[in-house]
This record gives structure tokens, sequence and C-alpha cells, in this order.
């Protein structure tokens, strides 16, 4: 299944709904923000629980893997190992730097 949202897309969709939302609220927001057909079906996919903010969000919905997050290759390793909240998207998932990306930062 090819996504075509970002995640940027589901954050401002959601830009005026009242946290902590559920996964039903959330769609409700989004409709009324006049979301697109694409971002209300992300929003669909996400586990049916209750989010506390739009970071939560972003990081539960399912989007392209290399849509706008800036995560990088070793950053997406790290979460594959490391796995994260079940039912959250595999490449959404905080992760820390790894040391040698924080040297070269600096």
């Amino acid at each position: 299944m090819s996504h075509t949202t970002s995640a940027r897309e589901v954050v401002d969709a959601i830009k005026d709904a009242h946290f902590p939302a559920g996964k039903d609220e959330l769609i409700q927001a989004a409709r009324e923000a006049g979301a697109s057909d694409e971002a209300v079906a992300a929003l669909r996919g996400i586990p049916p629980e209750s989010y506390a903010n739009r970071e939560e969000v972003a990081r539960s919905v399912r989007v392209d893997p290399a849509s706008d997050l800036g995560t990088s290759p070793a950053q997406r390793a790290e979460q594959a190992r490391a796995g994260g909240k079940q039912g959250q998207s595999q490449h959404l998932r905080d992760v820390p730097k790894p040391p040698v990306e924080e040297e070269l930062d600096r």
C-alpha cells in the first residue's frame, strides 16, 4: 500500500484538536479542519488509544518512511532494533542520535 500523505500533513490536520484525544476525536477534528482523504485515512490507521499530543499522533500514524521526519538511516536502523510502543509505526518511533552522528554534529 502506498502512503501519499506526510506526517506534517496529518499533524496540520489535527491542529485544532483538544488533547488528550482518542482516535475518533482526532478523525473528527481532521474532517472539521478540511483535511485530505489521505490524512483522514492515515488517522484511521492509528491504534485506538488516547493521545496526549500531536507528537504522539505523528509517531503512531503510518506514512511514507522518507516523508518529512528527518531521520537518518542509522536512526531508522536503531528503531528497527529497539522496537517501541506496541502498534506504533516502526519508522516513526523516537530514537536518539547514534554517538557517531552526535560527534559529527559538533
